[in-house]
This record gives C-alpha cells, sequence and structure tokens, in this order.
C-alpha cells in the first residue's frame, strides 16, 4: 500500500510514517504541509492508495482539499484534535473511510490501517472476479484493445511544481506552456539529437498562443517581457522552497533531488545562509538562470513521463 500524508504538524507526519514503516504496513511515498499543495495529480502519479489529511490547516482545510479531489479514488483518513459533529459528518459525507483524533495513539492508527487495507484488497478481489465474468461473457471492449496512451507532459509538469512549492504562482502556468511547447518542437523536430529552442523563441510561441494569431508584434513582445518576469520570480520561489527544506533537512528527498539538478548550488547554499540569519525567505539579489532551470525542468519532467 502506498500512502501520502498532509498535516502541517511535522511531528504528526513523522509519528504516522514511523507506525507506518515500522509495522510493514506499506510505503509513504509523498507528505505536504498543507491542502493548498495536494491534487489529483501528485496523488494519482504518485499511485496513492491510502490519503491521511488533517483537518485544520493554515492555507487549505482538509474538507476544502477533499472536494477539490476529483479523480483520485484512494481511501481517506482524517486526523484532527476537533471533534465538531458538524466537521466530522461533513468529512464522512465527502466519502472518508475513518477519522482518528489527536492525540495520535498508535494501536488506534494500526487497527484503522488494517481495517482500510482488508477493504481495498475485498474491494480489489470482487473487481478482478467481476472482470473476469465480463470477459467470459463478451469480448473486450474498444477502450480495453486501445494502445498506450502517452502522459500528458502538464500532468507531470504540475506534479514537479508542486515539489518545487510554486504550483500556485503566476509563473508556474507559464511554466507549463513552455514545457508544452517544447514537446511539441521536440515531437516535430526530425533529427535524432533534439536541439533545445532558444528561450525567445519559447517565450514568444507561448506568448502568441496566449494572444492569438491576429494578436499584434508589440502586444506579443509586451508578452513575452511579462513571461520572463514571471518565469524569473517563479524560479526564485522555487528556490526560497527547497532552499528551506534544506535548511529544515539536508536529506530531505526533495531537496536532494532538485537542488543541484535544476538549480545553481551555490544559488541554493546562499539562500540557506540568508534564512538561517533571519528565517524570513526574501528573493535572491543574484541572477536567476533561467535557460538552465526551463531546460533541467523539461529534461525531469520527460524523465518522468
Amino acid at each position: 500500500m502506498k500512502y501520502f500524508i498532509t498535516d502541517d504538524d511535522l511531528s504528526i507526519r513523522t509519528m504516522i510514517t514511523d507506525i507506518i514503516e515500522g509495522e510493514n504496513l506499506g510505503e509513504v511515498v509523498g507528505e505536504r504541509d498543507d491542502g493548498i499543495h495536494v491534487d489529483d495529480g501528485i496523488l494519482l502519479n504518485h499511485k496513492v492508495d491510502i490519503l491521511f489529511i488533517d483537518i485544520l490547516m493554515p492555507e487549505r482545510d482538509g474538507i476544502e482539499t477533499i472536494r477539490s479531489l476529483s479523480r483520485f479514488n484512494g481511501k481517506i483518513i482524517m486526523i484532527s484534535q476537533v471533534e465538531s459533529k458538524e466537521f466530522v459528518g461533513e468529512a464522512f459525507s465527502l466519502g472518508i473511510e475513518y477519522y482518528i483524533n489527536k492525540p495520535i495513539n498508535r494501536v488506534e492508527v494500526i487497527s484503522v490501517l488494517q481495517k482500510v487495507r482488508e477493504r481495498i484488497q475485498l474491494e480489489n478481489s470482487i473487481e478482478n472476479i467481476q472482470h473476469t465474468l465480463r470477459s467470459l461473457h463478451q469480448p473486450p471492449t474498444k477502450s480495453e484493445v486501445q494502445p498506450y496512451r502517452e502522459t500528458n507532459i502538464q500532468q507531470i509538469g504540475n506534479h514537479v511544481l508542486s515539489d518545487l512549492g510554486i504550483i500556485g504562482e503566476k509563473g508556474s502556468q507559464d511554466l507549463l506552456n513552455i514545457l508544452e511547447v517544447i514537446y511539441e518542437y521536440e515531437k516535430s523536430s526530425e533529427s535524432t539529437q533534439f536541439q533545445f529552442p532558444s528561450l525567445k523563441e519559447v517565450f514568444s510561441k507561448v506568448a502568441e498562443q496566449k494572444l492569438g494569431v491576429d494578436a499584434q508584434k508589440d502586444a506579443i513582445k509586451k508578452e513575452v517581457k511579462a513571461i520572463e518576469q514571471r518565469v524569473r520570480r517563479a524560479i526564485q520561489l522555487a528556490i526560497e522552497h527547497i532552499a528551506s527544506l534544506g535548511l529544515s533537512d539536508y536529506l530531505n528527498p526533495t531537496f536532494e533531488h532538485y537542488a543541484t539538478k535544476l538549480f545553481e548550488f551555490s544559488q541554493v547554499t546562499k539562500m540557506i545562509h540568508e534564512l538561517k540569519k533571519d528565517q524570513t525567505p526574501r528573493a535572491p539579489n543574484q541572477s536567476v538562470n533561467t535557460k538552465k532551470f526551463v531546460s533541467c525542468l523539461y529534461i525531469e519532467v520527460k524523465r518522468q513521463m
């Protein structure tokens, strides 16, 4: 079983992870400190079976987060110290499996997880039986014999930008559009070794797609400049986010994975030193390497595809 934990309390996330791994109940494939960072794409990309989620979180609470999930079919376990019947009732009406009260009780968590795991296994067994019975009485449908469908590059891009902590920023949509444009360039390239187009060319294409084919050159030029500014700002915020992860834990898997892969590591370490001084993130004074970030982001997304 694969688990995902969303709670603004690090100690709670750590405790639940220790219980799951200590009892060999499965694998924790991801965690977030707020519901604003959780969506269908992240859960589906991680192939999550069971989602732990807190009710009360700073930016988006558990109820609103569950409401926003339209494609996630896994089981949901809510955790909170809130005992309001209204909250609990609404949570169950949205389809959660169990409600665990804080402070976390190890025995209760193990018991709940064993019940949820048994239910998942039972549902899977029933589904397999039904599928077998259907296949005995009818030929495969068109959807069953379709070839493998290529994953949408923006879907994986969303997952990576979420890891970088910038999925809600203005520049995040620009970055997703940039990934799409570069992907189209690569698919149409006749060369076996794809050469990245220039950033100016990519930004212009994104601006044209946004403004339409009839847009004036001055309008496109203005939009290109706006895209550059939004992207640079998004990259700066991503550096802050990765640096904050490294500040709290140099062995954080997200920090280890992205700190040197997408950024100039000197910028990340400089931001860590700034955070150590005052604990308040601020935009770095040095310029960001937009070309390296965009090209490395594209390579990383393609790798995950």
